[in-house]
């Protein structure tokens, strides 16, 4: 008797079943991410802690400030990146998608494990970026107590609840287009508001993060503004 036959699925199969597997795959690698980034803040600010120069930051500090509001902004790019990722069919723009949201999730397990670390609460209670006591480097008027971006956004870059809502409705490439400029818009708040940390902190760690900051996000400046020239569009008016 012949054997069986075998079947091999072609490249291109892919049920529905496979693909939520891989995408429950992608899901429980992030909140790992997650995990991670939180147990390396705790190690490294453990270690800080032994070297009694620095002390712990205390509420009001730059350290803690940036820590809490920075988790909220990065929050924010990972809720678009995974909108993204999931409504694309651009293979440049799921890829930049997928790496803005691994590499920010973890970033913000690393902060939030710091703020457990210090006894600080994970979100101030009170106004965003009271922290940052000087205007920021080509962002004045954002810095200091209370003050916040001119679209109503509750830091720089950040996108409002309109914004966030037109992204979700539109398909295509308008969807990558604004996609796009949504987060090219948000990355420079962001780096601003890591050169600030960097320059105004005494701690190795935090240092360490703010630089990778701005080099990741930097490169992704780059990348994204090529990305909306190649597709006919430019950045969103500041």
């Amino acid at each position: 008797m012949d054997p069986a036959p075998q079947y091999i699925d072609e490249p291109g199969d892919e049920t529905p079943r496979s693909a939520t597997s891989r995408w429950l795959v992608i899901g429980a690698a992030l909140v790992v991410m997650l995990i991670v980034g939180f147990g390396l803040g705790a190690l490294t600010t453990r270690l800080i802690d032994t070297d009694p120069a620095p002390g712990t930051p205390g509420t009001g500090s730059v350290e803690v400030g940036f820590a809490q509001d920075m988790s909220v902004h990065h929050l924010q790019a990972v809720t678009m990146a995974g909108w993204a990722r999931d409504h694309t069919a651009d293979p440049a723009i799921k890829t930049l998608a997928f790496d803005i949201e691994r590499t920010q999730t973890g970033q913000v397990g690393r902060m939030k494990g710091w703020l457990g670390l210090w006894g600080q609460p994970e979100q101030t209670t009170g106004a965003y970026m009271t922290w940052m006591t000087e205007p920021m480097s080509g962002h004045a008027g954002h810095g200091g107590p209370g003050m916040k971006p001119s679209n109503g956004a509750p830091m720089p870059g950040m996108a409002t609840s309109a914004e966030l809502a037109k992204l979700r409705s539109l398909t295509g490439k308008e969807m990558d287009v604004f996609f796009l400029q949504l987060m090219l818009r948000h990355h420079v708040g962001g780096t601003a508001m890591a050169q600030y940390g960097n320059d105004h902190t005494a701690i190795a760690d935090v240092k360490s993060l703010t630089r990778s900051m701005l080099v990741s996000q930097g490169a992704e400046i780059t990348l994204m503004k090529g990305l909306l020239q190649e597709r006919g569009a430019a950045p969103l008016p500041d």
